[in-house]
């Protein structure tokens, strides 16, 4: 039985959005390309595009520089990006949100602006065993700064960490706990509210890594009483080189720089300095402008879009694909029970996933091979690697059955080459 035709707030079909991305006109190796890899980053719809090339055109000048009239276009176009932010994932001021690289600065600015100074030595940092190595490593990293114990959780057999399993894994001594939201490999979804109450009770603070979270289910930072949230642009149809922060105004006001320079000062003397408030203290030097401005229009797009259209498509596409592998007895798949994200890692039998990424390449279809950023969720697994096919909403199910046809024939390896 076919689903009935899915519009999206706007009204527009599943066709009408697929005009609005350049890439999805493109082709690989001489077919039309099937991009299945948006857990890596999204495609880009025109409209971001156009809003940056307007930004460089029209007033690309620096933003907190000048009181000229076309420096106070840029600084405000960039300001008012701050509040809609904030707006967008439910927190409740704009200056609780710092901009900066990536997600991987934001959970490392976390640990050594907030964790140096709260962390003392014999102190607990609780993590999941499958963690994104941006909030794995920088807590392993100030665990031995600090002297402090790094807490390892295992997740249950979905992937999610579990207010019970967090219970058991806290103590007094535990000063920060930092769980994905969506998990990158497996597309687990943790309980952020449930597990904000348990750390808090604990006296600690919890630390989400938002990256693939953002991408499909509006936040709300404030309600589910998060400390940190950290999330990037380009995971949902903004631009690259942007991370955006959330953090409570009363830590990130208590919060000391770990970057110094330009525009992040208050007083500068001969042999000391004093700092801004937050957020600006967080961010020295001349900001991705651009970039901003582009999230900006990401923002405006989505909610053109609306998450009611995402979700649904996400898990329409997903189960589809889910259900066609678990009917090739070639192929392994690690999770599925969490369609719903949209991220299904699997391998074929008796095929390296690099070897099986190249035959899906020869099709046109861009998938991931490897661990995926990730080596701690191999380990939970019991694998060296895997294939991840990631979907978003721009996708088709007629995508979906071609790379269901070449995953049948990538089981036969060998006569797929030659």
């Amino acid at each position: 039985m076919n689903n009935p035709p899915l519009l999206t707030q706007d009204g527009r079909t599943l066709a009408e959005v697929r005009a609005d991305f350049p890439m999805l006109q493109a082709s690989e190796n001489e077919r039309p390309l099937i991009y299945f890899n948006s857990g890596a980053t999204s495609l880009k719809p025109e409209s971001v595009l156009q809003a940056m090339t307007e930004y460089y055109r029209s007033y690309g000048v620096n933003v907190a520089r000048g009181v000229d009239a076309i420096g106070y276009k840029a600084t405000n176009a960039f300001e008012s990006v701050r509040a809609q932010t904030a707006h967008f994932i439910g927190a409740r001021q704009a200056h609780e949100i710092v901009f900066t690289r990536n997600t991987t600065e934001a959970l490392n600015l976390i640990a050594y602006s907030y964790g140096d100074a709260h962390v003392e030595a014999g102190d607990e940092i609780v993590v999941s065993e499958t963690e994104h190595h941006a909030n794995y490593v920088p807590w392993q990293e100030l665990a031995k700064r600090r002297r402090a114990k790094l807490i390892v959780v295992k997740p249950d057999s979905n992937g999610t960490v579990t207010p019970a399993l967090l219970e058991a894994a806290l103590s007094p001594r535990t000063k920060i706990v930092a769980l994905f939201h969506v998990s990158n490999v497996l597309g687990a979804s943790n309980d952020l509210k449930a597990l904000a109450a348990l750390a808090h009770t604990a006296g600690a603070v919890l630390v989400a890594d938002g990256a693939q979270g953002i991408v499909h289910s509006r936040p709300a930072v404030a309600d589910w009483d998060v400390d940190f949230y950290a999330f990037s642009a380009h995971k949902l149809c903004g631009p690259t080189g942007l991370g955006l922060l959330y953090g409570k105004q009363t830590l990130l006001a208590e919060m000391a720089p770990w970057q110094f320079g330009g525009e992040m000062i208050d007083v500068v003397d001969v042999f000391d300095s004093t700092f801004a408030e937050a957020p600006q203290r967080f961010e020295a030097g001349t900001m991705a402008i651009a970039e901003v401005i582009g999230w900006g229009e990401a923002m405006r797009y989505i909610d053109r879009i609306g998450y009611d259209f995402i979700h649904t498509q996400n898990l329409r596409l997903a189960t589809r694909l889910v259900e066609g592998l678990q009917r090739l007895d070639t192929v392994e798949i690690y999770n599925p029970h969490n369609a719903a994200n949209a991220v299904v890692a699997y391998n074929i039998k008796g095929v390296h996933p690099h070897d099986a990424a190249g035959i899906y390449d020869r099709e046109g279809i861009s998938i991931r091979a490897g661990h995926h950023c990730n080596q701690p969720t191999m380990r939970f697994l019991g694998v060296q690697s895997t294939l991840r096919a990631s979907l978003s909403f721009y996708n088709t199910p007629e995508e979906v059955d071609h790379f269901l046809e070449v995953s049948t024939k990538a089981g036969d390896f060998l006569d797929v080459l030659f």
